[in-house]
């Protein structure tokens, strides 16, 4: 999209109506640049002062009293905001987000027919994660790209993206439970690259909604006990059926629960996200026992035929994993008051 296209969905996103007469404060952006919708919603949030890019030219302003009837006359940013203190992106905006994990510089970059590939590099860029499962971060973020980038010329919708991958989830659960481990991995991994594409396309196309966000994350935290449950009962039926099945299952699926509990009791109690806290929490963020990395540990097994043994190292996982984030609950417990806060931000 054009970046006055894309700036119209940011000003909608934020509240910012088209600006009346009469108006005694207005964001102004230069539509030769793009934005990173959180540095103009910072801008926002600061009246009185211009947004300059590195070499000072320009690029917005939130502009008050009679600087607003100058820009209304058509004087240029610099002449209209005369004597306006001038900030850099990264004094306007913050590098850390809080949502995405990560510390990344606010994106203010020129488009031109010359940059066009670039500005979508970085928009999907700035769109991912940084603190994520391994294959989510070192393994779909090329395809992703490209895949993205269709749906967005396809007009392709995130959530008709997220509809589909939770088609792929019935399907994996019932070629799991029929031991059709092989199709039901394909399935399975076809949805964990979906599962990237639906927010980052949300994200670069500013079409991420409240329906959208529920949809998508419901998915993601229900079905992951079900597909084991699936994975169980093929075992079960199989060639290799497993003793003290009940309480692998218990182990792995309560394990999980428990870990997602204690994720949600870390933010309530620290408001940081347990796996942004620490270098090494971030870390094992990658491997935890989520679906992602037990996917690893079941692919490879699956392959030789041997599903049963791969569903045992799950469970191993999960037990570690789970003992793991208990102690990086009881750490942030017994750290002094203040101190829980995220590496990223510091």
């Amino acid at each position: 999209m054009s970046s006055a296209e894309r700036l119209g969905r940011i000003f909608a996103r934020l509240g910012l109506a088209p600006a009346g007469a009469g108006a005694q404060a207005v964001v102004a952006a230069d539509a030769r640049w793009v934005f990173d919708e959180a540095l103009v919603r910072a801008l926002a949030s600061r009246p009185g002062v211009i947004l300059v890019v590195d070499a000072g030219e320009p690029a917005a302003v939130h502009a008050v009293g009679a600087a607003v009837a100058r820009l209304a006359a058509g004087e240029d940013i610099a002449t209209a905001a005369e004597g306006y203190p001038r900030l850099g992106a990264g004094e306007v905006g913050s590098a850390y987000n809080s949502e995405l994990r990560k510390r990344e510089p606010p994106i203010l970059t020129r488009l031109s027919a010359d940059t066009v590939r670039a500005v979508e590099k970085r928009l999907f860029q700035g769109s991912y994660k940084g603190v994520t499962d391994l294959v989510t971060k070192h393994v779909w973020p090329a395809p992703a790209r490209v895949v993205t980038r269709w749906c967005a010329v396809a007009k392709i919708t995130p959530n008709q993206v997220t509809f589909a991958s939770f088609l792929l989830v019935l399907a994996a659960f019932w070629l799991f439970w029929t031991q059709q481990f092989g199709l039901g991995l394909v399935a399975a991994w076809a949805m964990t690259f979906l599962d990237t594409v639906d927010g980052k396309l949300a994200r670069v196309t500013l079409t991420s909604s409240k329906w959208g966000n529920v949809f998508d994350h419901g998915i993601d935290l229900i079905h992951p006990p079900f597909w084991w449950w699936a994975w169980l009962v093929g075992v079960q039926a199989g060639a290799h059926p497993l003793g003290q099945a009940e309480l692998i299952l218990a182990v792995i699926v309560g394990g999980y629960v428990v870990q997602r509990m204690l994720e949600g009791v870390f933010l309530a109690r620290f408001k940081v996200e347990m796996h942004a806290w620490r270098p090494f929490d971030s870390f094992f963020r990658q491997i935890t026992a989520r679906r992602n990395p037990n996917l690893l540990l079941l692919t490879p097994l699956a392959l030789v035929g041997r599903p049963d043994i791969g569903l045992v190292l799950v469970a191993i996982w999960t037990a570690l994993s789970l003992l793991v984030h208990l102690i990086q609950v009881l750490q942030a417990l017994a750290a002094p008051r203040g101190q829980v806060t995220s590496w990223l931000s510091r």
